[in-house]
């Protein structure tokens, strides 16, 4: 016979961050209510996010641009969280480390270059 009281402190666990979780999202909405600031316009439900209202088909593409900012953003982003631990571990990893991300940043300098040339930060 499987002896099943071992779970019991994970589903203790689970009950307690679902009831947390579940009164973290529906108690503001509720005070909101009773309070009264649950007031919705035309301003609060418009667009914010994208910059420009809806206009077409949710469908259509929109501006390559968009994306490309978006990329580079994750790429030099991506570069901030190499750089880190690369900086806190430098004393261990001597010349070889340090070399290696001056090749990379070399790499991300050159393709930044080349975007910038391109005229991918360009915004009109």
């Amino acid at each position: 016979m499987v002896d099943l009281s071992q779970y019991l402190p994970i589903l203790i666990f689970l009950g307690i961050a679902l009831a947390l979780s579940s009164l973290f999202v529906f108690l503001p909405m509720g005070v909101a209510r009773l309070t009264g600031t649950h007031n919705p316009n035309a301003e609060k439900l418009s667009e914010y996010e994208c910059g420009f209202p809806a206009f077409e088909d949710p469908r259509s593409q929109f501006d390559v641009r968009f994306y490309l900012v978006a990329i580079l953003f994750i790429i030099f982003d991506l570069e901030a969280a190499f750089l880190f631990p690369w900086a806190v571990s430098l004393g261990e990893t001597g010349w070889a480390g340090w070399v290696t991300m001056m090749v990379f940043l070399a790499e991300l300098v050159i393709g930044f270059i080349y975007a910038w040339k391109k005229g991918a930060l360009d915004w009109e």
